[in-house]
């Protein structure tokens, strides 16, 4: 067998690793091991499986997440309605005692029990509290009469500034 027909790696993969390693520490060199692809078939369908499968599950686990969110907020608003009706029933009971009804109308409304006096004090100092920032101290129908006044004068004055543009003043039941 003539020794230049094969290589050496040719050879020496047909003998072995160990008779490989023999042969180079014999002509002093380091033994190269033949590289292998990192990917194997296995890892390769391995990989394709966990990828489809990650696919496959990705939509499903986006609607558990997001139906479970809506849930969350579903309890969170009956136990705010559940409080919601305590807090109502609660008043509804206290409307049943006539006494709250008493006090309520008294605070409210102003009444007076048969031979009391009322009074509303227009300095503020009484029970009969206004809200700051609302109105006069005058009646509303004061305030309303202003009102319409205020939009007459406004009005006569716009009529006026537009007949004046137009040619002059205006002929009392002419054109």
């Amino acid at each position: 067998m003539p020794a230049d027909r094969f290589s050496t790696a040719t050879r020496l993969r047909a003998l072995g690793t160990r008779a490989a390693e023999r042969v180079y520490r014999a002509r002093g060199r380091t033994v190269r091991t033949p590289r292998r692809s990192r990917l194997t078939g296995r890892a390769a369908v391995l990989a394709l499986v966990v990828c489809s499968l990650v696919v496959a599950l990705a939509y499903p686990m986006r609607q558990y997440v997001s139906q479970r969110t809506e849930i969350a907020e579903q309890q969170r608003q009956a136990e705010h309605a559940r409080k919601q009706v305590d807090r109502l029933r609660k008043e509804r009971a206290r409307w049943q005692d006539s006494a709250y009804v008493e006090q309520q109308a008294r605070r409210h409304l102003h009444f007076v029990r048969p031979g009391e006096t009322g009074f509303t004090l227009p300095d503020g100092t009484g029970d009969a509290r206004r809200p700051a920032g609302r109105g006069s101290d005058r009646a509303w129908y004061q305030n309303l009469w202003d009102g319409v006044d205020k939009a007459d004068r406004s009005g006569r004055a716009d009529r006026a500034d537009r007949t004046e543009g137009i040619g002059g003043a205006a002929s009392p039941g002419g054109r």
